[in-house]
């Protein structure tokens, strides 16, 4: 499914960038541009850079770049034409009737049905539990203590014994085997057509929009695996959903927990925490916690109290921090988990436990003293260090110095003793020499070197002549398209020497043209922002741009050389390379 280019580029244009950006970001005005924390990663100091002149974004902690579309998109986790019709309502645009590709028609079809048949498979165990066929799984659900409202909320269901009565089911209702295959919901093979679930309780996992994109069940008895989940499908990515999401991003509280499984998350809506999800039968992934970060800036953990859960926290841990979210985790000891203890305590009871929960660097603290004997001076030593190592994790002074008091506090450590003991390692690791590997990868180094020498010309040549349309002049007859060896950057310098003569380079809807291809994008958002030496005078600014011309040309004529046709044009190439020694051109 897609739209002309021009209607394309009447959205983007009808909605300014620093209005759309500002809707998400703090910005701050900065000279010609406006500044503001990247919603992309975690950072103190504004790197994110939005300019109203060029219409596009640009991260220079981070890379993250592009224009009105594609921040939408990032942002919001949509799709192409999701972020298109988003701004096109917010425009009071009215878009005509999208053109399909016969692809993106047959993807857009097969995705639709794909849906259609979870939700009548999640219809379908519902109603099995609810029924004498369901009695096993219905009384685990009351075992568990949840009421049919609860039940209904979650529309959780149950798979029959029988082998393959949900694909007779769905065959009944006109999906073809090929289709049904792709749902993850049966199994098919010459020998016949088998459910993947049976004989389980069914959780329906539901997108942020709640349509059923997959499906969790937990065996009945002593059967392995214990709980099993959909496979990843045209609908269903693991790493993009979390459990309980749909309804959490509605709750007023300004924090999300985080717990481990389905039941956890189900527990605590029931006591009143509509603000819980959990990951999918999956490790915690970097994509659920930018998830996360659309929605909150604080996650409790409420992992499990044994082995398992504390080594799930401490992945966990660095994801959250890394994506910019303050992180506690939560003791839910005597008891196992979330639904454990509010059933045997309560909900005040886990609300106290939430207000008590642990900053997640002292949470990690507590846990690496536990490999310590603190009685024997050894390794009481050996834990002062480990805990300074850490410390060191904080690159800023005042927020590290903040740390070593409250380390100091919690594990009785004298507060000098461990800031002299950090400043110290400190010390030790800025002097340290480069490692043998290091050296190792000086061959690798070089390589990249010379590829940069060819690429970085040609991206700063590009920067230059989008930032000061008037040097094109001073290029011309010198420097052509064909001058840009580099695939991605000729395709760039047609677009933006094209545009120049028909009065106007336009970097957003340059592109627009890259947005199916994820690196390219990348390269060519942070192309157009590459940084120019503003901060030299003129004569500097001159030297600059005439190095840069001068390096383009001479890559551009030693890679004519090596691919030159016959003898004539060889000696073509080689007196314009004389010439090029004695080439001269400035920016005044």
């Amino acid at each position: 499914m897609f739209y002309p280019e021009d209607t394309i580029e009447e959205v983007r244009m009808r909605n300014d960038i620093v209005d759309v950006i500002s809707g998400y970001v703090k910005l701050q005005k900065k000279g010609s541009n406006y500044f503001g924390l990247c919603p992309f990663h975690n950072e103190k100091s504004p790197s994110f850079s939005v300019s109203p002149q060029k219409q596009m974004y640009y991260c220079f902690g981070c890379g993250a770049g592009g224009n009105a579309i594609t921040f939408v998109m990032e942002y919001e986790n949509y799709t192409f034409l999701e972020a298109v019709k988003l701004l096109a309502d917010r425009a009071g645009i009215r878009l005509p009737e999208a053109e399909d590709s016969p692809e993106e028609r047959q993807k857009s079809h097969k995705r639709s049905r794909i849906l259609e048949a979870n939700k009548l498979a999640a219809n379908y165990f519902y109603y099995q539990l609810r029924h004498p066929q369901g009695k096993a799984g219905y009384e685990y659900f009351k075992n568990r203590a949840l009421s049919d409202d609860t039940i209904r909320r979650f529309g959780l269901g149950y798979a029959n014994k029988a082998s393959n009565d949900l694909y007779q089911y769905l065959k009944s209702k006109g999906y073809e085997d090929s289709l049904l295959k792709e749902t993850g919901l049966v199994t098919i093979e010459e020998r016949g057509a088998y459910d993947k679930f049976w004989n389980r309780v069914m959780f329906p996992i539901m997108d942020v929009n709640s349509r059923v994109v997959g499906f969790g069940g937990r065996v009945m008895g002593s059967g392995e695996p214990k709980y099993l989940n959909s496979p990843e499908t045209l609908v269903f990515d693991k790493s993009r959903n979390l459990y309980g999401l749909n309804y959490a991003r509605t709750s007023r509280e300004n924090y999300i927990l985080l717990c481990e499984g389905y039941m956890d998350v189900i527990a605590m809506h029931q006591a009143g925490f509509t603000h819980a999800v959990a990951s999918l039968g999956t490790a915690f992934t970097p994509q659920h916690a930018l998830l996360l970060k659309r929605y909150t800036q604080q996650v409790v953990l409420t992992y499990d109290s044994d082995g398992a859960g504390v080594k799930a926290a401490l992945r966990a841990i660095p994801i959250l921090k890394e994506a910019g979210i303050f992180t506690k985790v939560l003791s839910m000891k005597p008891y196992k988990d979330p639904d454990e203890f509010v059933k045997n305590m309560g909900a005040d009871a886990f609300r106290e436990r939430i207000a008590q929960a642990q900053n997640s660097f002292l949470f990690e603290v507590d846990v690496l003293k536990r490999d310590f004997q603190l009685d024997d001076p050894e390794q009481k030593t050996k834990f002062y260090h480990g805990v300074a190592e850490k410390l060191l994790e904080f690159g800023e002074a005042l927020e590290r110095d903040n740390f070593i008091h409250a380390v100091s506090q919690a594990q009785g450590i004298p507060y000098e003793d461990l800031r002299r003991l950090v400043n110290q390692l400190g010390a030790r690791l800025i002097g340290r020499p480069r490692s043998a590997a290091y050296g190792g990868r000086r061959e690798a180094g070089k390589k990249k070197e010379k590829e940069d020498g060819i690429r970085k010309p040609q991206r700063l040549l590009l920067t230059w002549l989008i930032e000061r349309p008037v040097l094109f002049d001073k290029i011309d007859g010198i420097i052509g398209v064909d001058d840009f060896i580099e695939p991605l950057y000729r395709q760039v310098a047609e677009m933006v020497f094209a545009g120049h003569k028909q009065g106007k380079v336009n970097p957003a809807e340059i592109l627009n043209h890259f947005i199916q291809d994820e690196e390219q994008y990348k390269e060519v958002a942070a192309l157009f922002h590459a940084r120019l030496e503003e901060s030299l005078d003129s004569g500097g600014q001159n030297k600059a741009f005439s190095e840069v011309v001068y390096r383009v040309k001479k890559n551009s004529l030693d890679y004519a050389s090596r691919n030159a046709a016959d003898i004539g044009e060889l000696q073509k190439i080689i007196r314009e390379q004389a010439a090029l020694k004695t080439l001269s051109i400035t920016i005044d």
